[in-house]
């Protein structure tokens, strides 16, 4: 049996590099539409004040794409170096979106991403427009791909175990592209680095407008940012209710891990706003619920019911000792593959073979497996809820509050008011690290949720890591936390170094704090 140790050495290494990693891909979703917008102007209005935004911004994102792709590659490596197991049981599936994101995003918008900004003085304006529609495309199908591979991990549809490889085998390509999670996950997460990206320019538009440096390339930058940013901050809260909906539907102990629903409610349930949980007891001292909401959001019905964390783990123990024989019938055909008793008995309990499985944390052979060690895979089976709780709570009202700033910013501009306000400006400006909170916040919440699988319902993560030594696993992660530590402390001093100096770095002589003297205003 792998030690305990071991994997959650492995998971802690995965979660620290793929954190940090997150940092910096929601604002490259974001902001590389910010400068579609922002050279779409330019191109129809010909003012050049629109061009040196696409290009002062687009200097902020060239930063963060190069760190965030930095940051990536070993994500990937990963899956071979400390999943192995994982790798092997799943990577005809899980490998195939991985291919297209690297052969149809990945060329494609690092490609485009040069071209952007080498070519403004060889491409005509359509042509470097196109270039940068073309970067965008690719940073979101990139985007696509990956998210078609983790939706699979939550809801592995199109796919069933082979006995014959004893290995998991893709029975639907177009199932796995389809899936309802993949799809409800991409649309949320790309919309989240929308924001990301809105709150970026929004924030350090607003620094500029309170210095009152830059104001016309400032308010120009505000505007753009906060209708951007309004219409995004909308498409994550009603894209969240999908993805709940699909939450509901193939994991429901991740629902009920979020609510803190220990017992199954009357159809429709209300969602809980805060509670008292106490984890030792298996119950909430007290909560506070707004009647019915949960069941609508869960079940897009008023009448059917979202099981509890008891009823569900009541379930699970079912699947559990169903698994057993799907075990023992497995052990059975791995002997004999002719073997036509064990062939039936495999095919009548094979979808609970996850589950049996996790009973290998405790016993290498699961017919020797006591009440007790049963009881402790039941457990396995929801994550503490706690955690999961008030991450999502946390997330969910941050994402209220930027939507009545956003709000807000926009109705200023309408009114041509936002200097007018230096309380909405410092609120923006303080605001700038609340959407990356929200993105990490969010995927704790969905993968943390996930546990104790790697492939919800089918592959246990102590079961998915490689034979590794604690003494190399120690190592590795000191060296990837020190060397993301570096490139996250280089990213923040090169954005805070250029942010402050503004269009100026541009030495285009139109904007403040350039060694070029001023002929030109900033405006056309």
């Amino acid at each position: 049996m792998i030690s305990e140790q071991l994997v959650d050495l492995s998971r802690l290494q995965f979660a620290a590099t793929a954190m940090y990693h997150f940092l910096f891909v929601p604002l490259t979703l974001g902001m590389v539409w910010l400068l579609l917008i922002m050279e779409s102007v330019y191109v129809m209005t010909g003012h050049v004040v629109w061009k040196d935004m696409t290009r002062f911004w687009g200097k902020l994102f060239g930063i963060n794409f190069a760190l965030g792709v930095t940051t990536g590659i070993t994500l990937e490596f990963q899956f071979g170096t400390n999943w192995a197991y994982y790798s092997h049981y799943v990577g005809d599936i899980f490998g195939a979106p991985l291919a297209i994101e690297g052969l149809m995003a990945f060329f494609l918008e690092s490609t485009m991403i040069g071209l952007f900004f080498f070519g403004w003085e060889r491409l005509s304006k359509t042509q470097h427009l196109l270039v940068t529609l073309l970067m965008a495309v690719g940073t979101n199908l990139s985007a696509l791909w990956i998210l078609v591979a983790n939706g699979w991990m939550q809801n592995p549809v199109g796919a069933e175990f082979s006995y014959q490889t004893m290995r998991m085998e893709m029975t639907d390509f177009w199932a796995v592209i389809f899936n309802p999670d993949a799809q409800a996950k991409f649309v949320h997460t790309v919309s989240a680095g929308y924001v990301t990206g809105a709150m970026f320019v929004l924030s350090i538009s607003s620094w500029y407008l309170l210095k009152k440096r830059d104001v016309e390339f400032a308010k120009r930058s505000f505007r753009v940012a906060a209708a951007f940013g309004l219409a995004s901050v909308l498409s994550v809260i009603v894209l969240g209710d999908e993805s709940g909906y699909t939450v509901g539907e193939a994991q429901q102990t991740k629902m009920a891990a979020m609510e803190a629903m220990w017992e199954t409610k009357p159809a429709p349930a209300g969602l809980t706003l805060i509670a008292s949980i106490n984890e030792a007891e298996q119950k909430n001292d007290w909560e506070i619920d707004i009647p019915w909401v949960m069941g609508l959001i869960g079940t897009r019905s008023l009448h059917k019911e979202i099981p509890g964390i008891h009823d569900i783990k009541a379930h699970n123990r079912e699947r559990i000792v169903s698994g057993i024989t799907a075990v023992n019938a497995l052990e059975k055909l791995r002997a004999d593959r002719n073997d036509m008793d064990a062939k039936t008995a495999f095919e009548q309990h094979k979808a609970d073979l996850g589950f049996g499985l996790l009973l290998k944390k405790y016993v290498a052979d699961v017919n020797t497996a006591t009440p007790e060690m049963i009881e402790k895979a039941v457990n396995d089976t929801v994550p503490r809820v706690t955690p999961m709780f008030w991450a999502f709570r946390v997330m969910v009202g941050f994402g209220f509050v930027m939507l009545a700033l956003f709000a807000l910013a926009f109705w200023s501009t309408l009114q041509s008011a936002c200097m007018r306000k230096p309380w909405l400006l410092k609120w923006a400006l303080w605001m700038l690290p609340v959407p990356w909170i929200s993105c990490e916040l969010g995927w704790f919440v969905a993968e943390y949720g996930r546990q104790p699988w790697t492939i919800y319902g089918v592959l246990p993560t102590h079961m998915s890591v490689s034979t590794l030594s604690v003494g190399s696993l120690y190592g590795s992660l000191a060296g990837f936390i020190g060397f993301y530590t570096v490139l996250l402390a280089v990213e923040m001093f090169l954005m805070v170094k250029f942010a402050r100096m503004g269009p100026g770095s541009l030495g285009t002589g139109r904007y403040d704090q350039e060694e070029t003297h001023h002929t030109t205003p900033a405006h056309p």
